[in-house]
């Protein structure tokens, strides 16, 4: 199209030429803006001007200070520094997780150590500024999507803006002319975009639909799951409880806190909040490859437990398996390690039992070669009737490798062939001193060796049923003909999980569809055009470019061309020439069927 001035046929001054153009861009901008306005929650950020930018003021600073935190680009910042919060947790060791790496770490830099204590890196989940980090996270995602929601939820209730007054300007567009009514066009729209689950109504002289709502219902749900993720993450941390329990096959457990070999807990946490249940090892079952690449590596591991929940529940039976836990209320109990506990009976120099138990001992390896100690702490006098304690290191292989094998180390997990070799010593194993000491380790600082003919430390290798006569009669050690299994657990109370899992589903579903729906709008007019034509013109628009709207708005303009079909394109007007050349007629011919310039059509809008 060209532009036309006053000043005279075929003469366009540049000025006025660069004007329109201004002009219409401007108008493009304009009605564009007005089709796409709310397809988006996102707020509008008006920008002042800034050669007449007023004094803020405390109110202004902080209204702005508001603004900036509830913006959904200061969220991301947030939960990214979250993130990176996060990895001194994983790197240095954690007062609340393992104290004595800790110690160790203090012992082992004594320059850093006050420095991270000042920084708070030995309790990162809980220092000043993790925290403050995290709640200025949660104010900002509540600030940003509490008015986003209150905007959609205006939006579902009100119906999609009319028609642009020109729809050719819009991305996607298509027309043609038909002999049915404006009437019959219209309705006939109406009913199809329904019957494609778009929103649409009658706006003056054209058909509004929209569609793909679920697209901004998708973003906020991912960020209101996001904080629902977050304070469940948060209540977990703060009321948890985790300890660790070894128990011999019948043996059993309850749930108190003086029954756990080692326990830690959130910074809220009350005793009174364990969950009340006991239960029973019967048995453990571990089988293993027996050959092939993969020899010893375990095939099941499950243990047989008999529960009870509360003082008086009825007892259940269950297997518990690795990564398969028994669940009691808010507890988990897993299936986490595995030994051997071997029956050691110990007499004194009478004959007299003082001691006969199973003692479990801890694995080293992947085939269970195990150590330990044997404590013998009462009832046990010397050869001169003196009270004594006896201590035994005890070293176990559930399958030895024979004496060719110059080596005391397992061969396979199984028990095929057990050997039990321990080391004596007899005095004070300091067990009275009031210092907690581990059932594992022997404290021989006020302890002394048997020796043997040659003066040497007392040991001997056992197999089942054989005993170790102490020397000067100071009694006997026998490894009964009983090898039983232990099984270690981890009872885990973290509540809120059950939330934190609703909350990540949630935010998965949410996350999907604001990715892969797109929001998108319709327009249909019809109105009356000359020669008492209908010209029908359809136009579509998108949140953001895709070839999702042209294909779709295609498909739409095709089955409703089949029920509009459209109209023979009128005579062209009779040449007054009397005798026009061939030629011209040709031209004239193609240029009666040549499409206005302004229509783009649609894919799959023609019909053949």
């Amino acid at each position: 199209m060209s532009t036309t001035s006053e000043t005279g046929p075929g003469h366009t001054p540049a000025g006025s030429e660069g004007d329109a153009a201004d002009h219409a861009a401007r108008e493009q901008e304009r009605e564009l803006g007005e089709a796409g306005s709310q397809l988006s929650t996102a707020p509008k950020e008006d920008l002042p001007n800034l050669p007449n930018l007023p004094a803020l003021g405390v109110l202004g600073w902080a209204r702005w200070f508001w603004r900036q935190l509830t913006s959904m680009r200061v969220a991301l910042l947030l939960l990214l520094l979250l993130s990176l919060a996060a990895i001194p947790g994983s790197l240095v060791p954690q007062t609340g997780v393992d104290e004595t790496r800790v110690a160790d770490f203090r012992e082992q830099h004594e320059f850093l150590a006050p420095v991270y204590d000042k920084l708070g890196l030995f309790n990162v989940y809980s220092s000043v500024w993790f925290s403050a980090i995290y709640i200025l996270l949660f104010i900002s995602l509540i600030g940003c999507i509490a008015p986003r929601t209150l905007q959609f939820v205006g939006q579902l209730r009100g119906r999609p803006p009319g028609a642009p007054q020109r729809l050719t300007r819009l991305p996607a567009y298509t027309t043609w002319r038909t002999e049915a009514d404006p009437e019959q066009v219209r309705e006939a729209a109406l009913a199809l975009l329904r019957k494609r689950r778009f929103r649409a109504h009658l706006a003056g002289d054209a058909v509004a639909a929209e569609k793909g709502y679920l697209r901004e219902a998708g973003n906020l749900a991912f960020h209101l799951a996001l904080i629902v993720m977050l304070i469940a993450f948060a209540w977990g941390q703060l009321f948890k409880s985790e300890g660790n329990k070894l128990i011999v096959e019948g043996n059993g457990f309850a749930n108190t806190l003086t029954q756990y070999d080692d326990f830690k807990s959130g910074n809220l946490f009350d005793v009174a909040d364990l969950e009340p249940f006991s239960f029973e090892v019967k048995s453990f079952t571990g089988t293993y490859e027996r050959s092939g690449p993969n020899k010893g590596t375990p095939r099941t591991y499950e243990t047989e437990l008999v529960y009870t929940q509360g003082a008086y529940g009825e007892e259940k039976t269950t297997t518990v398996k690795v990564n398969e836990p028994l669940v009691i209320g808010d507890s988990k109990v897993y299936l986490v390690s595995h030994g051997y506990a071997p029956v050691v009976t110990v007499r004194d120099g009478d004959g007299k039992v003082v001691f006969k138990d199973a003692v479990p001992l801890l694995p080293l390896d992947a085939n269970v070669t195990s150590s330990g100690v044997v404590k013998v702490l009462d009832g046990y006098r010397n050869a001169e009737g003196k009270k004594e304690q006896l201590g035994f290191n005890a070293f176990f292989v559930p399958t030895f490798g024979g004496s060719q094998s110059g080596t005391m180390l397992s061969q396979f997990p199984g028990l095929d062939y057990p050997v039990l070799a321990l080391s004596a010593y007899h005095g004070d194993l300091k067990a009275d001193s009031g210092i907690p000491q581990s059932v594992y380790q022997m404290d021989k600082t006020k302890m002394k060796e048997f020796k043997d003919s040659d003066g040497e430390l007392f040991k001997k290798m056992l197999t089942p049923g054989e005993t170790m006569t102490l020397p000067d009669g100071a009694g006997s050690v026998t490894f009964e003909k009983d090898v039983r299994e232990w099984a270690g657990f981890q009872m885990v109370q973290e509540p809120g999980g059950g939330w934190a899992l609703g909350g990540a589903l949630v935010a998965i579903a949410g996350l999907a569809g604001s990715l892969f729906i797109q929001r998108r709008r319709v327009w249909v007019r019809a109105v009356e055009g000359p020669n008492g034509v209908t010209v029908v013109e359809m136009a579509g628009l998108g949140r953001s470019e895709s070839a999702t709207v042209p294909e779709e708005l295609g498909d739409l303009a095709g089955t409703l061309y089949d029920q509009a079909p459209g109209a023979p394109e009128p005579d062209p007007d009779p040449d007054p020439d009397p005798d026009p050349a061939p030629e011209s007629s040709s031209d004239a011919s193609d240029s009666s069927e040549s499409p206005d310039p302004q229509a783009v059509p649609a894919e799959g809008a023609e019909k053949p």
